[in-house]
């Protein structure tokens, strides 16, 4: 589960040390220092080349350094050795002063005996003159690449690059340098002593929204596009991209295909959903429908702004003349009626853009696919068709649903990992998604251990315990019945919904079962089927259907799953109960008619089991670009 050795090469050239680079940069990863074990004790002396972002920075001014010795008459060596320190270092002041007596003449040549004249020494007018260097200063910044949690320390002298360049949070560079001890022993293992600098990135301190340190989380969502630089987020994505790894490693090794589903769909997967509808139907409208009173009175509308102007500057002459009255009188009545008539078109034309959202009055039939079309509220009816043909298959991906509600747990988009079964039944499934939600946790822990104790430190201390507690025990396995008898003797707590046999177990609930009552995550089966989708198999109770939910603690429904009705009699049934147009569904009976079979499956919620392992409480903290009810930035 570590990072494959392929990613990191050794790389020797004839011009420079033994480097550790990356396969497809010439840079290092900061995780192959930081991260090596010893904290990178073992590459001290190595060269480098590293880019990152600038987390914080401080800056040490040099003491000024002291004046050089006197000679020592008649001693040759300390002649010799001044002259091997003269050559060596010689500032900027000293090369300014060696230049007094040319600047002396230029001063005298331009200011005559003026300069002689005053009393002031021509060496403190030469002194205000000339510009002081600034004094000498290491920089040290904490800088990140993203590669992991810890940053590195990157020392820079002020020869190479002005500090102001450098310093301000969210800088890039990249340098070149070799690694090092730090002269003060601290939280640091390695420091890089920069020797070339490569690239700088600069950033508008004013402008730039992570310049305050510690933006609250809200906050970062409205700058989602450079949120990630945060450590917290950068964490939070980490263990995203892990899980993915893992999902997709889970089933794999367990002989699932993986299949993609359409976004696009002409079916409503549970037939109930709040869909967004997909159209180009608008667009249209605009370039071809009536959409202005000139076409329609074939008024032209800035030919009659074109004419206020002209009138109005005739009204301007009229007035400064003063010889005709009744003329000026006749054009200002004119003006106003104008101003009138176009204000009255541009309220018609308004009126005019305006789309319908009246579906049953849209022609779809002149849509881009000739009916009407979703973005998909769920893959599993497609998933079915290839568990039909392929036995399991799982699909990874983008789900939506145009609920228009906040809610902590819920965003129009959101990624779903779904997966069909075939030859198997309810008991198949539920077993399948408690291996599955189990191999997660245990992978995370053991993956993404240095992300994990930042989290447990920044958001939530529990974490690391919640996810051992997983691993380690059975989930509680109770049908909606006994959910409810279970909930109906809380006293304690009044729900926000009645419970009553028959009525959907809310959020509310079902997350008062799995963090008070069972304190584990929990599975809730053989639910009444009117509160399920129209295809989840009837139980031979008459009254429910065989589908299940899991919840844990923490993040609430992480799964929901069930066995899907083979029977095509019993679809049809369910079809026509819940009035569903049965157009739409025609291509999922033929998988009835042709070839049926018994089989299960369920959805995950990706985003909820980032919650879940981080802590975090809001869905829209753990998406790369949430999009929710009246914001979708970029």
């Amino acid at each position: 589960m570590a990072a494959s050795q392929e990613e990191i090469a050794l790389t020797t050239t004839a011009a420079t040390p033994v480097t550790l680079t990356w396969r497809y940069s010439n840079r290092v990863l900061l995780k192959t220092i930081l991260e090596s074990g010893d904290g990178g004790l073992g590459l001290v002396n190595e060269r480098v080349v590293i880019g990152g972002w600038v987390k914080t920075s401080k800056e040490v001014k040099k003491e000024p350094m002291p004046p050089p010795p006197a000679d020592v008459a008649g001693d040759p060596a300390a002649t010799s050795s001044k002259e091997k320190e003269k050559e060596k270092d010689v500032s900027c002041v000293e090369i300014l002063q060696s230049r007094i007596p040319f600047f002396r003449t230029i001063i005298r040549v331009l200011g005559g005996s003026a300069g002689i004249s005053n009393n002031v020494p021509l060496r403190e007018k030469l002194e205000a003159l000339v510009p002081k260097p600034p004094p000498p200063s290491t920089v040290f910044l904490q800088v990140s690449d993203g590669s992991c949690v810890a940053s590195l320390q990157v020392v820079v002298e002020s020869t190479l690059v002005s500090p102001s360049k450098i310093r301000p949070i969210g800088t890039c560079i990249m340098v070149e340098g070799v690694l090092k001890q730090p002269s003060v022993q601290g939280k640091h293992a390695v420091e890089l002593k920069v020797e070339k600098i490569l690239h700088i990135g600069t950033v508008d301190h004013d402008k730039y929204p992570l310049s305050r340190k510690r933006l609250p989380m809200d906050m970062l969502r409205d700058s989602a596009h450079f949120r990630p630089r945060t450590t917290t987020v950068a964490s939070v994505m980490r263990i995203r991209s892990s899980l993915t790894h893992a999902t997709h490693t889970f089933f794999q090794n367990h002989g699932f295909l993986y299949v993609q589903v359409p976004v696009i769909t002409t079916t409503d997967s549970e037939g109930f959903s709040e869909k967004f509808q997909v159209t180009t139907l608008f667009d249209k409208r605009e370039k071809e429908g009536p959409k202005t009173a000139k076409d329609i009175e074939g008024v032209n509308l800035d030919i009659l702004k074109a004419s206020i102007k002209e009138k109005s500057n005739k009204v301007e002459e009229l007035k400064r003349s003063e010889s005709n009255r009744e003329a000026l009188i006749a054009a200002v009545q004119d003006l106003r009626k104008t101003n009138e008539l176009v204000s009255h078109l541009e309220s018609r034309d308004k009126l005019l853009q305006a789309p319908s959202v009246k579906t049953d009055k849209v022609n779809f039939s002149e849509d881009f696919f000739s009916r009407q079309t979703y973005l998909t509220v769920s893959g599993r009816l497609h998933l079915e068709s290839y568990a039909c043909a392929l036995g399991n298959v799982y699909s990874f991906g983008p789900r939506f649903r145009a609920e228009k509600k906040e809610s902590s747990k819920h965003a129009a988009e959101m990624l779903m990992v779904e997966t069909e079964i075939a030859f198997s039944q309810l008991e198949d499934a539920m077993k399948c998604a408690d291996d599955y939600f189990k191999f997660l946790c245990k992978w995370i822990l053991e993956d993404c251990s240095k992300d994990l104790e930042f989290v447990s430190k920044r958001i939530d201390m529990t974490c690391i315990d919640r996810l051992q507690s997983v691993i380690s025990s059975s989930f509680e396995k109770i049908t909606y019945t006994e959910a409810v008898k279970a909930l109906e003797k809380v006293t304690e707590k009044i729900f926000e919904t009645k419970l009553e046999w028959g009525v959907a177990l809310t959020a509310e609930h079902l997350s008062y079962l799995a963090d008070e009552i069972y304190k584990r995550p929990v599975i809730v089966y053989n639910y009444p089927k009117a509160v399920k989708p129209f295809y989840v198999r009837l139980n031979d109770d008459g009254n429910t259907v065989a589908a299940f939910d899991m919840v844990v603690p923490k993040s609430g429904t992480v799964i929901t799953g069930s066995q899907n009705e083979e029977r095509i009699d019993m679809l049809n049934t369910r079809i026509k109960e819940l009035g569903l147009p049965r157009e739409q569904y025609e291509w999922y009976l033929d998988l009835r008619r042709h070839g049926t079979v018994k089989h299960s499956g369920f959805s995950f919620g990706f985003d909820l089991m980032v919650l879940f392992t981080t802590g975090l409480t809001d869905v829209r903290d753990a998406i790369p670009f949430p999009r929710s009810l009246g914001k979708a930035y970029n």
